[in-house]
């Protein structure tokens, strides 16, 4: 009887990214995709934990899968694999823990070993990836943060920033151009503070070796850091006539006490002039950003900076996420003093914004 494999996955592009790895792993090892998880051998769940929402699908989905499937094999990845507080609360109900750098492991545990192996936190990247689309195609690039925004769990549940040799990212993209995908998009926690393992290739550079292959396709990046904007990278946009002129740049906040409570490394002041030289240099920029409102302390007069942010920018687009506490990171202990009522009122105001702009 065939085995049958389901994926369900929580969060940003990496998780999607990771979960593809996953579903080509497991297919290797004999397993076909289910219709859905109530017929699936093994259920994994790509888990998010970058706000209370993402984490609470999960204490939901767990016990209703188990209800459903009982003979399932729930394995459980992502941002939420190396949480003991979670292990504690859903333990008896997750058949398999796997921090995604241990992907090369799932044989053996799936085989009842309990194999630790000592695996590089890139080394899962070189696992072929099942891509959902056969349009469009996310490349990871690394993995992990080293930037501690005090909101921020990727750090800690990702680990520090680790990169994949640029040869073996450029013979992934040439293997999908060649399968005539025709949008790639190259993917990281932290893009711009790419660096080969010889040290001697930047993000500029390998943006530029990839706009630079053969064949007529779509380039675009996420996520970049501000901080990390290099004036070489600029320039080097401007040179890729492959490149989308799209630049997702998330600004978080738009008051400089917040975006340092915020631990952002930047002021509003660097953001807009970074701001200003993009589109000094490619004038049809389009700009989409990530937005915390009702982070601990904002008032109301510190929120106006970041509507006026919004008319100043005037993005295409914005992630707006009402803020949430996450265990063990720094603004857990700021006391979180603005209301769910608030907080959704000021959220409320910047779509409000986007929609005229």
């Amino acid at each position: 009887m065939d085995k049958l494999y389901y994926i369900i996955t929580i969060g940003c592009q990496m998780n999607k990214s990771d979960s593809e790895r996953i579903a080509k792993y497991l297919e290797s090892l004999g397993y076909i995709l289910a219709s859905n998880d109530s017929c699936a051998d093994v259920v994994v769940i790509t888990t998010c934990g970058i706000r209370q929402s993402a984490e609470d699908r999960v204490y939901g989905l767990i016990p209703r899968i188990k209800k459903d499937n009982p003979k399932s094999c729930i394995i459980l990845t992502g941002c939420l694999s190396e949480r003991e507080d979670v292990k504690k609360r859903v333990e008896e109900q997750v058949d398999i823990w796997l921090p995604i750098k241990d992907l090369g492991s799932l044989k053996y545990k799936l085989a009842g070993k309990d194999l630790h192996g000592d695996y590089a936190d890139c080394y899962y990247l070189k696992f072929e990836a099942k891509y959902e689309s056969d349009f469009s195609a996310f490349v990871p690039i690394g993995n992990g943060c080293n930037n501690f925004c005090s909101y921020c769990v990727v750090p800690y549940a990702r680990g520090r920033e680790v990169y994949r040799d640029h040869n073996e990212v450029i013979k992934e993209v040439k293997d999908l151009l060649n399968r005539g995908y025709k949008e790639i998009t190259l993917i990281a926690q932290n893009v711009n503070s790419y660096i080969s393992s010889d040290k001697k290739t930047d993000f500029a550079d390998l943006l530029k070796m990839v706009n630079d292959l053969d064949g007529d396709f779509w380039l675009r990046f996420s996520t970049s850091h501000p901080k990390d904007m290099s004036d070489k990278l600029i320039n080097t946009m401007v040179d890729c006539n492959k490149l989308c002129h799209h630049l997702h740049l998330p600004a978080q906040a738009g008051n400089n006490y917040i975006l340092r409570a915020m631990n952002r490394k930047y002021s509003i002041e660097d953001y807009l002039a970074l701001i200003k030289k993009v589109k000094n240099k490619i004038s049809d920029m389009s700009f989409t950003t990530d937005i915390i409102v009702g982070f601990p302390g904002e008032t109301g007069e510190q929120f106006k900076d970041t509507k006026k942010l919004f008319e100043k920018v005037g993005y295409d687009m914005a992630y707006i996420a009402q803020y949430s506490p996450r265990p063990g990171k720094m603004a857990e202990k700021l006391k979180d003093d603005v209301s769910k009522e608030e907080k959704k009122k000021r959220e409320e105001e910047l779509m409000a914004i986007l929609r005229k702009t």
